[in-house]
């Protein structure tokens, strides 16, 4: 399921391509028809994200609103105009970043071609299309889409915890209180979205690794300073994602890279650290400590990574850095 980073990723696409312009809005395969017919022809005013939810806002204070769940994912297109990622969302493998074309426009034309004709034929099961003078988006498979009202959209904000990448004032302190009252293991609490926004199964896994805590550890377990950093971290490195596009939690130490990230728990920054180079990414199979790595050695201890299931979800973990 794509994590916060990448819907956040969506939410300044949206913004940068089509806010502010009048959006056709329909629905190739009909299961939002009812839903397009209320926002067709409107201006789109914003789109904000928070944890995994996407809200595109309208003029007339209809909202899109939009969970992409585990087989939902955007693709976009346009004109000579259109910069940006052409894929976002799932299924996507491990490592792998959004598709960008760099010989031309995504799903559109190279300026020394003929002019833009519009968007392609739908292909597939598309739930929801949305076409400006200079691009298009279409949405496939997600598990939530839905025309809501600004009221309805504040009320969904309100069932979910503070966004890391939001990182308003008060939500490290809120984070930290809330996991103080849960006697429920951390690596739970982590992926409960009313604690926290927008973390996932990856994130989870590498952010325990890297503060070296057991997942068993009750919430109340933590001291307020331990959960604090925990929320720092994790602002860090979901940042990070929205930068890169991808999840990456080793230092570049790890893979030869100039330093990017702040760094794990015991582990030096090095030099250069607070210069980042967006050119410099490692291979997908050295982006991460633990995640889907079971079975090989820890990169800190040698210890092979475990694999075990939690709420039903692979959690993976290191037996040795990550004692009781």
């Amino acid at each position: 399921m794509p994590e916060g980073h990448s819907v956040h990723r969506l939410a300044r696409q949206f913004g940068d391509v089509f806010a502010g312009e009048g959006l056709a809005v329909s629905s190739p395969q009909g299961r939002f028809a009812d839903g397009a017919a209320l926002l067709d022809g409107h201006v789109l005013t914003a789109a904000t994200a928070h944890g995994k939810h996407l809200f595109l806002d309208f003029e007339h204070d209809l909202v899109l609103h939009v969970h992409l769940g585990l087989y939902g994912a955007w693709d976009f297109g346009g004109d000579a105009t259109f910069r940006g990622a052409s894929t976002i969302g799932a299924p996507r493998k491990v490592g792998e970043r959004e598709v960008y074309d760099d010989a031309g426009p995504a799903g559109g034309v190279p300026a020394a071609s003929s002019a833009y004709a519009g968007p392609p034929e739908p292909v597939g099961a598309v739930r929801v299309r949305l076409v400006s003078g200079h691009g298009w988006a279409d949405l496939r498979g997600a598990t939530t889409c839905e025309a809501i009202t600004g009221a309805e959209a504040a009320a969904v904000l309100a069932r979910l915890g503070p966004d890391p990448l939001r990182n308003l004032p008060g939500d490290r302190e809120a984070f930290a209180a809330t996991l103080a009252a849960k006697r429920t293991p951390v690596a739970s609490l982590l992926m409960d979205q009313k604690v926290i926004a927008g973390v996932g199964n990856v994130y989870r896994a590498e952010l325990l690794f890297r503060r070296r805590l057991n997942p068993w550890l009750p919430g109340a377990g933590l001291s307020p300073e331990a959960a604090g950093r925990l929320w720092d971290d994790t602002a860090a490195l979901m940042a990070d994602g929205v930068r890169d596009g991808r999840i990456i939690t080793t230092p570049p130490q790890y893979w030869g890279g100039t330093s990017r990230h702040r760094p794990v728990q015991g582990t030096p920054a090095g030099p250069g650290a607070g210069l980042p180079d967006p050119a410099v990414l490692p291979d997908p199979d050295m982006a991460h400590f633990v995640y889907r790595r079971h079975g090989l050695d820890c990169r800190k201890c040698g210890t092979p990574v475990a694999l075990t299931e939690l709420g039903a979800r692979k959690l993976y973990w290191c037996p040795q850095c990550q004692q009781p």
